[in-house]
């Protein structure tokens, strides 16, 4: 091997060893993953068809992943996890039990969340990804709808 092809593997060799030190570094949050297991061990938060997972822990803020948004409307996941829903008017009383089931489900989520020492506050990310796997296309940011 040439001086210059040995030069350029130990090069290419660090600079793949870096980014995976800085991949793993960035991904590695046994922190967060001790509170997503408060949440995913909650009995309470266990029997309900969406599953409130934490996505990370910086500087206090917890984020948990969330079925809806301003984007995404309550009455259109409360339909896909409780199929009788569907057509029924927002203000429908089963659809305002499903509502508020919602609504206590994430309030209890944020609660257990906000009561361990090393979180401040708690923010709520989009889970795009469960609401693809049920169908529902999620407009990005700067589209028409968004």
């Amino acid at each position: 091997m040439d001086r210059f092809t040995r030069n350029y593997s130990i090069a290419l060799a660090v600079l793949v060893g870096l980014a995976l030190v800085f991949g793993i570094k960035s991904t590695w949050q046994p922190k967060a993953w001790n509170l997503d297991k408060i949440l995913t061990s909650d009995e309470i938060l266990a029997d309900y068809p969406y599953q409130f997972r934490l996505r990370s822990l910086e500087n206090g803020v917890a984020t948990i992943s969330t079925p809806r948004s301003f984007d995404i409307p309550a009455m259109r996941f409360l339909e896909i996890i409780h199929p009788n829903l569907a057509g029924l008017a927002q203000d429908d009383p089963k659809m305002v039990a499903a509502q508020q089931e919602l609504i206590d489900h994430q309030k209890r989520a944020m609660g257990l969340m906000l009561a361990q020492p090393q979180v401040q506050t708690v923010d709520w990310e989009l889970d795009t990804q469960w609401l693809a796997d049920h169908g529902v296309q999620v407009p990005k940011r700067g589209q028409p709808g968004s």
